[in-house]
Parts: C-alpha cells; structure tokens; sequence
C-alpha cells in the first residue's frame, strides 16, 4: 500500500514495502530551548535552518510543530508553514493537536501534506478527520483512546481499527491513514519495546497499511540513547514500519543500513550515496 504525499512539486511515497521515509523532527519546540525562544520571538530565520538542515541529512518531510505555551499557535503554525515552504521542497506534516490551527495551517500548506495527528479518542475523531477530509490531506493515527496507551498490542490493534473505520466511514481512503502504534521507554517498562514491535506485525497483517514511529521514546531516561534509538529502527523496520519520525542527522545513515539489510536498497546505491554525501558529518 502506497501514500503519497506532496510539495508544491515533490512526491514522497510511504511503502509498505520500503524503503523507510524520514519525518523530520526537529521543528519541536519541547524540549528544544533555542527554538522555543525563536518562536516567541517571531524569528523565523531559526526555523528556517533548521528546515534546510534536515532535509541536507535526508529528510523526505518535515514535521512542523509550534506548540509554545502562552502564544499563538494558529498564528504561529501559518508562519512556520510559510518559512519552511519558503527554504524547501519537501512534503509538511503538521503536527498539533488543535484542530483550527491544523484547518489554517492547511490553507496554506502545498500539495498533499500529513496531519500528526488523530488517536482513538472520540472527541479527536470528530475534530481532525472531517479537517483530514476536507482538505484532501493524509492523517496519523494514534493506537491510544480514552483509557490512555494500551498495555498489550492486541488492544491498540482494536484502536487502529476503529481509527480506520471511522475514517473510510467519511470517505478517507486506508491509504491515506498511517498508523502509529506508539512506544513508550523500556527504561520505565521493559516490554514496551516489545509490544509495540508485536503491535506494528499485527497492524500489518490485519490492515496492510503504512506505519509509523516516533522512535526516540523507547530509549527515555537511558543511557546511550542513540544505540538504543539504533537498535529499535531496525527491529521495526524489519516488523513493517514504513516511516519514521526522528532526526535525520543522528538516524539518517543507519536508516540507509537498516533498508540496504532487508533488501530495499538494489545494490547498495541508496546507501553508498548517501555515505557519500554525509561521511564527515557527526551522528553521535
């Protein structure tokens, strides 16, 4: 299963079988001081960097999120879209959980961006998925509901299954719903890890669409974060994650390795390309 996602002149295409797509992540200002800082600031030039960094180290599209408390984020999430498409030609997913900032933002976002995101919850239903609709846009989709985030996989299968039922209920195609199992650390629960990975296999078998990771939580509160971060990619690649949203500069090059080893990659040329492109770059 395909989605396509588009710029104003790019096409990206998230296949269910690979190679990986990169969502960048650094357009976050939580936990990100000297972006926050910028945002309240109104300087754009930051974002703007930050933008074309990525998408250098191999970003395919761009996560946009502005969520500072105490300012304007509809207003901010107009802005930022408009730096960004200013500096690169990459798809937009934008990411907030405020429903008449994502239907502004829309207005002025090219092509055929991704929404992060909608979970299971009914209220989130309601909200996101006619604004997913009405634009024409594709959605992610969160395996978590009222009661929080499931403990066992079997459970977030049932959420990612009323998500895509809701959805084709209102003309979203399954194509353009990417599931997000979700991942918490193992430093807090050791088979966290574990579940999600069970849980990306099932939602594959059952529902055959693309899904997606936001990987750096596994390895919260932990040591060697990167090693950890490493490790996971490759093991939920090789169950059926199709994208990922993480920071390319760190991720980018075992990203190529983990497809060149499940066989995405004819050759080795995806890889050898980028090695040669990022060699002298720190990844550590």
């Amino acid at each position: 299963m395909q989605t396509l996602l588009s710029s104003g002149t790019a096409t990206v295409r998230i296949n269910t079988n690979g190679p990986m797509v990169i969502i960048g992540e650094k357009i976050n200002p939580t936990g990100h001081k000297k972006l926050a800082e910028a945002l309240q600031g109104g300087d754009f030039d930051y974002v703007r960097e930050l933008a074309a960094r990525q998408v250098a180290a191999g970003a395919d599209v761009l996560d946009v999120n502005v969520g500072v408390p105490g300012l304007d984020e509809v207003a901010l999430l107009i802005q930022a879209v408009k730096a960004v498409v200013s500096e690169v030609n990459v798809p937009i997913c934008l990411d907030s959980a405020n429903p008449e900032a994502l239907a502004a933002a829309l207005a002025v976002t090219p092509g055929k961006p991704l929404i992060n995101s909608v979970n299971g919850k009914e209220a989130s239903l309601q909200a996101v998925l006619p604004v997913v609709k009405d634009r024409g846009a594709a959605v992610i989709g969160l395996t978590m509901d009222d009661n929080g985030i499931p403990k066992d996989a079997e459970t977030r299968l049932a959420i990612a299954g009323k998500i895509l039922e809701r959805a084709t209920r209102i003309g979203i195609p399954p194509e353009d719903v990417i599931i997000d199992p979700l991942v918490l650390s193992v430093g807090v629960d050791t088979n966290a890890g574990a579940v999600t990975l069970r849980a990306i296999e099932l939602i594959r078998q059952e529902f055959g669409v693309n899904i997606n990771l936001g990987a750096s939580n596994v390895s919260f509160g932990l040591p060697e974060r990167q090693v950890i971060n490493q490790a996971f990619l490759a093991l939920a690649a090789g169950a059926g994650a199709s994208c990922v949203i993480t920071d390319p500069v760190r991720l980018g090059m075992a990203i190529r390795a983990t497809d060149l080893l499940l066989g995405r990659d004819a050759y080795a040329r995806r890889y050898i390309t980028y090695f040669r492109a990022h060699a002298r770059e720190p990844r550590g």
